[in-house]
């Protein structure tokens, strides 16, 4: 979105006198008055994705104020509309707050009112587009090729081109990363960007599934092959057919079956509990674990031979703590998925919530942080809860950062901010931050950021 140095505010007043005190009132103030004599003009002049509030009399000839807000609600429900209305006129002010009006005025006003109302009409305004793009850009990241890898750390662009190039290539992949890192999404990844994106992804977490049953959850049976085996299942290796089987946490596998697996893995091929016929398969086997395999099976808890076939081809998966910089642009993502499902508006993330997000050591990786973004959207919603309090209970201390890395890592992170706001245009993003402009070009070279890496259509 363009957000401009001076905010446009619309007054529409059929009496000139008005339209002059209150543009030069909003002028003062900082903003940027367009004034017109008639509803039909300011309409015509209305622009999609306006990003200024209105500020327009009710009692006006030919289009009144009422019909105005219906045509402006109807053209775009979030634009803040204030109505001016006669002294002492309350059934009207009722009408227009129940037909949308961000708010009224009541003739005569006082200049500090209008600008007071203006500013909160701006924060909203500005917040609500913010929003709408966002909407725009998870829709984006929807229709393209699987899951998107958020983040601008050289760790997950790293992994994302890994995760490109490994797509494409018909290989067995393990996944090494901390609970909650995101391993099951580098899974989806890697499948739906594949030739095999068209077909099934089949999750399985061994460690959730009772040893007594997981040989016939993997390979099916047939009909009578144990008690209680009343017809044919078909196991979910031969149900992924053409795509991904996603073994989850395999270091919880049997090591009984851990063989039976290393056969599939070799012949591409199973036969069903009770069968003595193998059904070919076609498909790719991705595995994930959070212990070291390698140590795992020099001390008996894994088998070796089903290690080394695995480990081909292996993603480390970097811990949330190791990517900090990513934090709240995740954050702001997982806000607007939750803001999205719940028909809530994501609250704006403050200079507060940054802090608090990169002092927390986030032991839960990037579930912990998605689980704090759903909470955020659902309570802040409605109880004004912040983040600094929803954090209170758990663990906030920062790892091993001294405290003046804690200072960069924040810095850096607003400036990243505005630049990403402000699509790279440094005049405006210095504005923001209130820093010279010599000062701003200077903390990019420290922290080795660029402002046209931000001028971007998309991000990466």
């Amino acid at each position: 979105m363009h957000e401009p140095a001076t905010f446009p505010v619309m007054i529409i007043d059929d009496e000139a006198h008005l339209r002059i005190t209150a543009g030069q009132t909003l002028e003062l103030a900082g903003y940027e008055p367009r004034a017109f004599e008639s509803a039909e003009a300011a309409l015509a002049a209305l622009a999609p994705d306006f990003p200024g509030v209105i500020v327009s009399d009710i009692r006006m000839p030919g289009m009144d104020g009422m019909t105005l807000l219906r045509e402006v609600r109807g053209r775009d429900p979030d634009l803040p509309v204030i109505l001016i209305t006669g002294h002492g006129d309350i059934s009207t002010a009722v009408e227009a707050m129940r037909e949308g009006a961000w708010d009224f005025l009541e003739k005569p006003f006082a200049g500090e009112r209008l600008v007071e109302m203006v500013r909160r009409g701006i924060d909203k305004r500005r917040l609500s587009l913010e929003n709408r793009e966002l909407k725009a850009e998870l829709e984006a990241q929807q229709s393209a090729p699987g899951p998107r890898l958020v983040g601008k750390t050289p760790a997950i662009q790293r992994l994302a081109s890994l995760v490109q190039r490994i797509s494409q290539v018909e290989t067995d992949v393990l996944l090494f990363g901390e609970t909650g890192a995101g391993k099951d999404l580098v899974a989806r990844a890697i499948h739906e960007r594949s030739p095999r994106g068209g077909h099934p992804f089949v999750a399985i977490n061994c460690g959730a599934v009772p040893e007594s049953i997981i040989e016939s959850e993997l390979f099916g049976h047939e009909k009578g092959a144990f008690t209680g085996a009343v017809e044919r299942r078909i196991g979910k290796f031969e149900h992924a057919q053409g795509g991904t089987v996603f073994l989850d946490e395999i270091e919880s596998m049997p090591l009984s079956l851990q063989v039976k697996l290393l056969r599939v893995l070799q012949e591409r091929s199973i036969e069903r509990l009770g069968a003595n016929v193998a059904v070919p398969l076609d498909l790719r086997v991705i595995a994930a674990t959070k212990v070291d395999l390698k140590a795992a099976a020099e001390a008996g808890h894994f088998r070796e031979d089903l290690y080394y076939r695995l480990e081909v081809v292996t993603l480390p998966i970097p811990p949330l703590r190791e990517r900090r910089e990513d934090i709240p642009l995740l954050f702001q993502h997982f806000a607007v998925v939750a803001a999205n499902r719940s028909g809530l508006e994501a609250p704006p993330l403050d200079a507060a919530g940054v802090s608090a997000l990169l002092a927390h050591d986030w032991p839960g990786n990037v579930r912990e942080l998605r689980n704090l973004a759903e909470r955020y959207v659902l309570l802040g919603a409605t109880c004004d809860y912040r983040l600094d309090a929803l954090l209170a209970g758990a663990d906030s201390d920062s790892g091993d950062l001294a405290l003046p890395q804690q200072v960069e890592l924040f810095e850096k992170s607003l400036i990243d901010q505005a630049l990403a706001r402000h699509r790279g245009r440094v005049s405006e993003a210095s504005e923001q931050l209130g820093l010279p402009r010599k000062t701003l070009y200077d903390k990019l070279r420290k922290y080795g950021l660029k402002a046209e890496d931000y001028r971007q259509s998309e991000t990466p």
